[in-house]
């Protein structure tokens, strides 16, 4: 894993603060974290088309009302999309259907994220769920440690809905630091039985405020022994937050990435990272 190479596969323009993604079929779905909209952007014709998730939705909510959508999932033709849990106006799942292409439910995940917390020892202020992977008997969910007890940690739900009896685990990690600040979670997928995650150094001490951004690392973790395999600096300057597979064959697996800059402004970078397996 010592050889990778990032680069820039193309820029959107229409969508702002980018905080996950999904690729299928040529087509990328895209959330951002100040935004009402599910975001489609077609590849090949360069087409965006928005899907609006809550009401009267718009680009830019103000920061003490924005639903947060900072994690997405998906599972057959079902797109789990999440809210971060860091407020309590951030505790929404959306279900969109995929072959329909609409919304078809929202659900309140306050009294989960209680549990979560809970179980975890994490205090509010401190719970910041960035990323999601449901694999159709389990959920893994990655709270971002960027408050002051830096609480980065695995949730395990074995269920194969939320709102159904399940077992939990959570697993606590120590991730590397970046100019002497702890990186901390802003993504994770599954790919053959290992969760891949991204990480963010950023000067701050709060799931709530921004701070300096002093790069992004990448990491990977084996479900069977829930450690970590190995983790990679890929950028000194970037806050990476979205992450989806985007091609892979017995040598190399490509991913392709968006960062969130903190801004208002609608356009999106999206990159391709591409890592040696052997």
């Amino acid at each position: 894993m010592e050889k990778f190479t990032l680069e820039i596969l193309f820029h959107i323009i229409g969508i702002g603060s980018a905080s996950g993604l999904f690729f299928k079929d040529n087509s990328l779905f895209v959330i951002g974290d100040n935004s009402g909209f599910l975001y489609e952007y077609l590849i090949d014709s360069q087409d965006l088309k928005r899907h609006p998730l809550i009401e009267n939705s718009s680009e830019n909510i103000l920061k003490k009302d924005k639903p947060d959508f900072e994690a997405m999932t998906a599972f057959q033709d079902t797109l789990y999309i999440f809210g971060s849990g860091s407020t309590s106006k951030r505790n929404s799942m959306i279900e969109f259907d995929l072959a329909q292409k609409k919304k078809f439910k929202t659900n309140n995940l306050v009294n989960l994220y209680e549990v979560m917390q809970n179980f975890a020892s994490i205090k509010p202020e401190e719970f910041n769920l960035e990323g999601a992977v449901h694999d159709g008997e389990n959920w893994f969910f990655f709270n971002r440690g960027n408050g002051i007890s830096n609480k980065n940690i695995l949730f395990s739900f074995q269920a194969k809905k939320l709102d159904q009896e399940f077992s939990l685990l959570s697993n606590d990690y120590k991730l590397p630091k970046i100019k002497g600040v702890r990186t901390s979670f802003t993504d994770g997928i599954l790919v053959d039985n290992k969760l891949y995650f991204l990480a963010a150094a950023e000067d701050t001490q709060s799931t709530y405020d921004d701070g300096e951004v002093l790069g992004s690392i990448i990491g990977r973790i084996d479900l069977e022994t829930m450690k970590i395999d190995f983790t990679k600096k890929i950028s000194a300057t970037h806050k990476f937050e979205g992450l989806t597979l985007y091609k892979k064959d017995n040598k190399k697996i490509e991913f392709l990435l968006c960062e969130d800059k903190d801004t208002e402004i609608l356009e999106t970078t999206i990159y391709k990272l591409s890592l040696n397996l052997k």
